[in-house]
C-alpha cells in the first residue's frame, strides 16, 4: 500500500506540472481540464500499481519441507512441487535409495537431506528457510512386516509434537499433515464424513488420530494447519509400494497369473496417486481461512475387494484367475469426500482402472 500511495504522489506531481489551470489556482469545479487530469491520474495510478504487483512482486511460491519425500507419495509429489515453482527440501532416510528422485536431480530449487526428523539438529537444518511443511513420514501399516512397536510409536507419535513446535519456531506458516481414513475405524454409516467420531482400531490408526489432536492443539494465529485423511493410494510412483491393495493385486496378476482375495465383499476406499499429489498442490494454493484447522477426507471410489480384483483382471489379462479364500476380517471401510468437493472444489480426475493400467505397463517392463 505505501507503494501505491507513492504512485499516486508521482502521478499527482506529473499532473500538476502538466496542468496550467491548476498552476494558476484553477480548481476542479472551474476547469474541465482539471477533471480530465484527475481521471488521467487515477488511470495512471492503477496502471503503475498493477505493474508493481506483476513485475516487482510476482506470486510467491512456498519453500516446502516434505518429510518422507523419498517415499511412495513423496516421490510422486516432489517433482510436481518443483514443476509448480515451489522450492523443496526433502528429509528422508532413503532406505531404498535416493534414486527415486532421479527425475529432478540437479534442480536448483531441490535440497535433499538424508536423515531422521526425530533428530533435533537434522530437523533444524531441514526446516531452515522453509515456510511450509507437508508431513508424510511415518512407519506405515504394512502387513508385509512386523516393525518394532517401540520404533513405530517413536516415529508415528512421540516425535510429532516436538516436530510441530520446531516448525513453528523456524517460522513455518503452513503445516499439512497426512493422516489416514483408518482413524474412523469401522462404521455402519453409508457415508463416513469428517464429523463422525474417531474410533481407531490399530496402533497405526491410533497414532494418526493422536497426531491430529496434537496439531490442532498447536495451531495458533499465523501457523495454519490442515489435516488430510487419504483413502488407500494406488498407482505407479518411482518409490513403489506393493503392500497397498490395488498395487498388490496388480503385481500378482502380472507376475503370478492369479489374484488371491480374502473374503471379497469388504469395501475399501481408493484414491489415485496423481489425485492425491494434486490435492497437496491445491492445499498450498488456498487462502489461509479456507483450510486453517480443517480436516478433509480424500477418496474417489469405494469398491469391494472383488470389484477391485475384477478391474485388475479386466485390465491385466482375462486369463488371470481370482482365488477367493475365507477370512475372519470382514470389516468394510468407506469414506465420503463431499466436504473436499464442496469447500475446495476438488474433484478426483483419475480412476482405479487408470491406476491399474499404469501399473500393468510398469510391471511388464521390469
Amino acid at each position: 500500500m505505501p507503494v501505491f500511495l507513492l504512485c499516486i504522489a508521482v502521478c499527482w506531481g506529473v499532473g500538476m506540472s502538466m496542468s496550467p489551470a491548476w498552476a494558476h489556482g484553477g480548481g476542479i469545479g472551474t476547469s474541465t481540464g482539471g477533471l480530465g487530469q484527475l481521471i488521467l491520474i487515477a488511470i495512471t495510478s492503477v496502471t503503475l500499481f498493477t505493474f508493481f504487483l506483476v513485475f516487482v512482486h510476482p506470486k510467491k511460491g512456498w519453500t516446502v519441507l516434505v518429510t518422507g519425500g523419498g517415499g511412495y507419495v513423496g516421490s510422486a509429489l516432489v517433482p510436481k512441487l518443483l514443476g509448480r515453482g515451489h522450492r523443496v527440501t526433502v528429509l528422508d532416510l532413503y532406505p531404498y535409495g535416493d534414486d527415486v528422485l532421479n527425475s529432478v536431480q540437479g534442480y536448483a530449487h531441490l535440497r535433499q537431506i538424508r536423515g531422521d526428523f526425530r533428530d533435533h539438529q537434522t530437523l533444524e537444518e531441514a526446516l531452515r528457510g522453509c515456510d511450509a511443511v507437508i508431513h508424510l513420514a511415518c512407519i506405515s501399516d504394512d502387513s508385509s512386516h512386523d516393525p518394532d512397536p517401540g520404533l513405530v510409536k517413536s516415529v508415528n507419535d512421540d516425535a510429532f509434537r516436538p516436530f510441530v513446535r520446531a516448525a513453528k519456531k523456524a517460522g513455518v506458516k503452513r503445516f499439512i499433515y497426512a493422516s489416514s481414513f483408518c482413524v474412523y475405524g469401522v462404521k455402519d454409516e453409508t457415508e463416513v464424513t469428517e464429523e463422525l467420531p474417531l474410533e481407531p482400531l490399530t496402533d497405526y490408526a491410533k497414532y494418526k488420530a493422536l497426531c491430529e489432536k496434537i496439531l490442532e492443539e498447536e495451531r495458533t494465529p499465523g501457523f495454519v494447519t490442515c489435516t488430510v485423511r487419504p483413502a488407500i493410494v494406488c498407482g505407479y510412483a518411482p518409490s513403489q509400494r506393493l503392500d497397498l491393495i490395488v498395487n498388490a493385486l496388480t503385481h500378482d496378476a502380472v507376475n503370478k497369473g492369479h489374484i488371491r482375495v480374502f473374503g471379497g465383499y469388504q469395501k475399501r476406499p481408493n484414491i489415485h496417486i496423481d489425485d492425491m499429489t494434486d490435492l497437496y498442490l491445491l492445499l498450498l494454493d488456498q487462502p489461509d481461512a479456507r483450510i486453517d484447522g480443517n480436516t478433509f477426507n480424500v477418496g474417489s471410489e469405494n469398491l469391494t475387494l472383488l470389484e477391485l480384483a475384477d478391474i485388475v483382471k479386466t485390465v491385466a489379462d482375462d486369463e488371470v484367475s481370482i482365488i477367493v479364500e475365507p477370512t475372519d476380517d470382514l470389516d468394510s471401510y468407506h469414506v465420503s469426500s463431499d466436504r473436499l468437493r464442496r469447500e475446495l472444489g476438488f474433484e478426483p480426475s483419475h480412476t482405479v482402472e487408470e491406476a491399474v493400467s499404469g501399473l500393468v505397463a510398469t510391471f511388464r517392463m521390469i
